[in-house]
């Protein structure tokens, strides 16, 4: 299994995440995110597709909500990418589409078999922990309903063991949201990766590396 977990974007390792990608090629781009978005959801899609392109891959976006009742497809769809990318926004709205598509069984099956290497940061980073609980402070459960028609999925993917907490002392976090969840997990000492926007987390088989500024 290969992950690369960030808080925004590459962080400051592209390096870590080229060699786990490989020579660029075809990339999936899971933008579902930023589904609660309407009028800026097109624009948060070329944001994402412009900087890979630029890097010598070819994206392609996989948009979850074509493969509701479809895993099956969404399988044989995402096993043709050798690298997929997740990017952030709302991780409420991410873990619903993940339900409703069937990618949250479809995604650690293949991650398991080493089909390719999951590149997610921000709430595409905080999707794998094993819950969501204290997003919720910088993230709206209430937009799941109306971007999704269902209730918010509070249960991670469980692909890591402890939570990941991006963007910290961060202006893109700037109410702190970031440093106070932080704050309250190391008082209850939940273990938890506290990750500023130039920080990564790699798993690379069964290691797990931080890689900080």
């Amino acid at each position: 299994m290969r992950l690369f977990l960030a808080s925004y974007r590459f962080g400051e390792h592209y390096d870590v995440f080229a060699e786990l990608a490989g020579a660029p090629g075809p990339i999936a781009v899971i933008a579902n995110a930023c589904d609660s978005w309407p009028g800026a959801r097109a624009a948060a899609v070329t944001s994402e597709l412009v900087p890979l392109r630029n890097l010598g891959f070819d994206p392609h976006e996989v948009d979850l909500r074509e493969y509701i009742g479809r895993a099956a497809e969404l399988r044989r769809t995402l096993s043709g990418f050798p690298v997929l990318w997740v990017r952030g926004g709302n991780t409420f709205v991410l873990r619903a589409q993940f339900a409703r598509s069937g990618a949250d069984t479809v995604i650690p099956e293949l991650l398991a078999a080493d089909s390719f290497l999951y590149a997610g940061y921000s709430a595409g980073a905080c999707l794998l922990g094993p819950h969501l609980r204290g997003l919720e402070t910088s993230d709206d459960p209430g937009e799941v309903a109306p971007a999704c028609g269902i209730e918010p999925v509070w249960e991670g993917l469980g692909l890591i063991d402890r939570p990941i907490v991006p963007h910290l002392d961060s202006p893109t976090d700037p109410d702190g949201t970031g440093n106070a969840l932080a704050a309250r997990l190391r008082a209850d000492r939940t273990p938890h990766w506290a990750l500023t926007d130039a920080d990564a987390v790699v798993r690379d088989g069964t290691e797990i590396r931080l890689y900080t500024s």
